[in-house]
């Protein structure tokens, strides 16, 4: 991935929507309303080209392994690949599904039993981002005005979402991450993510992390968790 910065002053900053960059529009639409997380998420139409890991990834958390399951079920009936098959783990239990887009998606309790029976209830989504230097990474976004809401040495780092965002946005080593999911740590062109914000919208431009990872300002609200 491209690394780049933009070091000029800007207006403080919050995650308020995640955009996901798609080749095939109408079939990512079809996909995330039946994967249940449509109300998370805007779509783009995109010709960009990438191969390998994106350097991120979702993460649903959820009640109990049977939603957790049901949220798996429902994402491979859409179409999607299973990368790492939900099971139990020492914090939980939890898999990883891939988006016939590309996208990968962590759905995760930190519950071994169920209390219940599955639900289609969704208790928090995050951003994960993969980047090489944690510590820098959070130093930039805390400079663009950034609340920490918990960090961990230079392992792990989440912010405090924006006032409407139904996504949190964290910070996890990318070689860490892409262990984490499965997969291979290697990747080359687009992210397909653009974090969008709308604070201080007329002070706000667009720029790029030391990552690559692409913001705006974006005109659209944040959507709306049913």
């Amino acid at each position: 991935m491209v690394m780049a910065t933009n070091a000029s002053t800007a207006a403080p900053t919050s995650l308020e929507s995640v955009t996901l960059e798609v080749t095939d529009l109408e079939a990512a639409r079809r996909f995330y309303s039946d994967f249940g997380v449509d109300t998370y998420v805007h779509l783009r139409q995109t010709d960009a080209h990438s191969t390998g890991f994106r350097g991120f990834t979702l993460a649903l958390t959820v009640s109990g392994p049977a939603t957790v399951d049901s949220f798996v079920a429902a994402a491979v009936n859409a179409g999607a690949t299973v990368l790492k098959p939900a099971a139990k783990s020492l914090w939980g239990y939890g898999g990883v599904v891939q988006a016939p887009d590309g996208t990968i998606w962590k759905i995760a309790t930190s519950a071994k039993k169920d209390s219940g029976p599955a639900t289609r209830h969704i208790d928090e989504v995050v951003l994960l981002i993969g980047v090489e230097n944690v510590k820098a990474t959070k130093d930039f976004y805390t400079g663009r005005g950034l609340t920490v809401a918990r960090s961990f040495g230079g392992k792990y780092a989440e912010f405090t979402p924006g006032p409407s965002s139904p996504v949190k946005l964290a910070l996890y080593k990318r070689r860490a991450l892409a262990k984490d999911l499965c997969i291979p740590t290697d990747g080359t062109g687009s992210h397909h993510l653009i974090l969008g914000t709308t604070t201080h919208p007329a002070a706000t431009h667009a720029f790029t992390d030391p990552d690559g990872f692409t913001w705006e300002t974006t005109a659209h609200p944040a959507p709306t968790p049913s």
